[in-house]
């Protein structure tokens, strides 16, 4: 027999309130007639214990009321088994998400990676079906089903664990996200040839670091009947910290004496140590450097000094417990020559030419030299002096013979801004857009002009479309040159004066284009070269004649790296690259995107005459080891299998309920009760017939 609330059978120990009511007596029973009182002191009644027990059968019943009222509450019922589920005749299909992502590097972790995994596959049935996934940016299929179905039975786990001990930590990083969802989308892909599908489970071996990815998977539409089970390892050693290089912004202007490379050390939330020590491996004489990093914090330091003709590329930190992410590969990257060459006759120190505001426009950056090259129209031009040259700005009537070479620069892909200093160079822009007998007028504005509409969804106009730096109406222009733009053919017009006159014109020119500005920036002209958005504007035409390419702020691993820029455009070979392990790779011909950028080191590109050094260093979330709280997974939607606690927990509330149901069926404590009031009304009439009993001598004596 079972209790659904046992608490209440300690009421049961109330039968011993009868038994010392049963002891216990308040006065004599005897009478003695007297034949007067009135001499006599009247004195209270004496109580009096007994030590023998009277009335037994009473004393029974009423411990017997209270032993059933304590057991009619307590609930009781009889107890069944309760019906167990029928076995699956199909098996579970269990994929093995194995991380082999680069914090798997860490000491001791691929080791205990490997026996979980034995452990489960051990653990498998006949009737089982596993698949095997490793993962790092993406997952990779080490052991379809199929190839599990094929393998003979009793060798299946031997032989699965024996092809997960020949795959290794790679470099990449973590994302944990793609590898979930990758693992749901194979159960579907399985499931749509099964008949009858069974029970899923994908079983997460991970170090379940918190700099992994977890891209995707929140708003996961999680298909139904999938259990993901984490099986996470832990490194003895808690303690790591990582390097990253800090690559200052492409604008930023340094000394020569101030070329460090700054570091950003990151410590790992749970680490047990705070002091490291920076240092250039490699670099005879170079001192290294004490660093202080909280746990869970970063510090942004400066590399320590290299003594006066020496290089170094590989920065180390030690001090660390796990040295996977201790080095960074430092390449620095000289400023790129970028070539503009002015066709005029102007001096570079008169101010009141468009050649001087040009010169001091550009500046030299850590990343880009522009440098402007004045050429006579005097001189011949060739197409050699073009060579690398993105783009010419002219203000000027040119001879024919450099006419002719523009439109060939123009052709191949060049861009030429055509500045209108007075209504003569408008012949030599009608024969470079290919219309004759091209005019234009000067118009003198009567107080000033300004530049009324602007199409800011060009590329030249695209940098300015905030509201807050679309305000041009602070430029003034005093004259400029009335140019027809419908007769240029194919012209856009990027921007107009108030008056609805073309300010900029934009020509196409085979691969290249044609910019007209129908005003000079001199003073004499407008105060554009004043103004703030002169050097912008430059700089964006620059940009749009493909004279500034982008550059990847840090190369990482697995990132794509397009040498195109790295490279001379003169250089038309097939690229070799050597990684840092000393194998080569082969593009092909007219390629010059690298994508096998798979370990952190120093790659060299190009020929030998040439060559091209770049750095790829580990990702830096790969340094943050400290665990992640498995709350993060639940609260993003991943059905995780319920921990023993959380299980146990069901198992008694699954219980407790079939208690209830069984104890409802059966309802004893109505009998219980019956058998109570039945007893109760013995007790009264046994009491009541006691006591009558007790009072007929006294009467009698009277």
């Amino acid at each position: 027999m079972s209790f659904l609330a046992p608490l209440f059978l300690f009421g049961a120990l109330a039968v011993a309130l009868p038994i010392i009511f049963h002891l216990v007596r308040r006065s004599s029973r005897e009478h003695l007639p007297f034949s007067s009182l009135m001499f006599l002191r009247p004195t209270p009644p004496r109580m009096t214990r007994r030590n023998r027990l009277e009335h037994i059968f009473l004393l029974l019943l009423r411990c017997l009321v209270i032993s059933l009222l304590a057991l009619g509450f307590a609930r009781p019922f009889f107890q069944k088994p309760m019906p167990s589920s029928p076995p699956s005749e199909t098996g579970r299909k269990i994929i093995l998400l194995v991380d082999t992502s680069a914090s798997m590097r860490r000491e001791g972790l691929w080791p205990s990676a490997l026996a979980k995994a034995g452990e489960i596959l051990g653990k498998t049935s006949a009737a089982d079906q596993v698949a095997v996934l490793t993962f790092d940016r993406q997952a990779h299929s080490l052991v379809s089903f199929d190839q599990w179905a094929s393998m003979e039975q009793g060798n299946r786990a031997a032989l699965t664990a024996e092809r997960l001990g020949d795959a290794k930590p790679t470099w990449w990083n973590t994302h944990l996200g793609n590898a979930i969802i990758s693992a749901s989308e194979t159960f579907a892909e399985a499931d749509k040839q099964a008949q009858n599908p069974s029970a899923r489970q994908i079983v997460l071996i991970t170090d379940l670091q918190e700099g992994s990815r977890l891209d995707g998977l929140q708003g996961y539409d999680w298909p139904r009947g999938i259990e993901v089970q984490i099986e996470p390892v832990q490194s003895k050693r808690p303690t790591n910290a990582g390097l990253q290089w800090v690559i200052d912004a492409d604008d930023s202007m340094k000394t020569e004496a101030d070329t460090s490379p700054r570091i950003r050390v990151s410590n790992s939330a749970n680490a047990k140590r705070e002091q490291y020590q920076l240092r250039w491996e490699g670099a005879a004489g170079a001192m290294p450097e004490d660093i202080y990093v909280p746990p869970g914090q970063s510090r942004i330091v400066q590399a320590p000094k290299l003594p006066a003709g020496i290089t170094g590329e590989r920065l180390v930190l030690t001090g660390d417990d796990d040295d996977f992410d201790n080095t960074a590969y430092i390449v620095q990257s000289r400023a790129e020559q970028i070539n503009v060459v002015f066709l005029g006759d102007e001096e570079e120190k008169d101010p009141a030419q468009p050649l001087y505001y040009l010169k001091r426009a550009f500046q030299q950056t850590r990343r880009q030299n522009v440098q402007i090259k004045p050429h006579p129209t005097s001189a011949p031009l060739t197409a050699g002096e073009l060579a690398g040259v993105r783009l010419l700005i002219s203000a000027v009537r040119l001879p024919e013979t450099q006419v002719s070479v523009l439109q060939t620069f123009l052709a191949g892909g060049g861009t030429v801004l055509f500045i209108m200093k007075n209504t003569a160079s408008a012949e030599t822009v009608g024969r470079l857009a290919g219309a004759d007998a091209l005019t234009a007028k000067d118009v003198v504005a009567t107080n000033y002009a300004m530049f009324g509409q602007i199409e800011f969804e060009h590329p030249l106009f695209a940098p300015f479309a905030d509201p807050r730096y679309n305000d041009f109406t602070k430029i003034h222009f005093w004259k400029y040159r009335r140019l027809d733009a419908g007769g240029l053919p194919n012209a856009r017009v990027l921007a107009r004066f108030d008056g609805g006159d073309a300010a900029l014109v934009e020509v196409p020119g085979g691969k290249g284009r044609l910019l007209v500005l129908t005003s000079g920036w001199q003073p004499a002209d407008s105060q554009l070269a004043l103004s703030s958005k002169f050097v912008p504007l430059l700089y964006s035409m620059l940009e749009l004649a493909g004279g500034i390419k982008a550059r990847v702020a840090q190369i990482h691993i697995g990132d794509t790296v397009d040498l195109s820029g790295m490279t001379a455009s003169t250089n038309t070979q097939p690229m070799t690259i050597h990684k840092p392990d000393g194998a080569t790779v082969q593009l092909g011909e007219g390629e010059t995107r690298f994508s096998q950028t798979d370990m952190p080191g120093i790659y060299t590109a190009g020929s030998d005459q040439q060559p091209v050094r770049f750095a790829v260093n580990l990702d830096a979330a790969e340094s943050r080891t400290a665990p992640l709280p498995i709350d993060e997974l639940e609260k993003l939607g991943v059905p995780l299998k319920r921990r023993e606690v959380e299980l146990a927990r069901q198992i008694e509330q699954k219980r407790l309920l079939r208690n209830t149901e069984l104890e409802n069926q059966q309802k004893l404590w109505r009998w219980l009760t019956v058998a109570a009031l039945v007893l109760l009304l013995m007790e009264t009439w046994v009491a009541g017939w006691l006591t009558r009993r007790s009072t007929v001598p006294a009467e009698g004596t009277t």
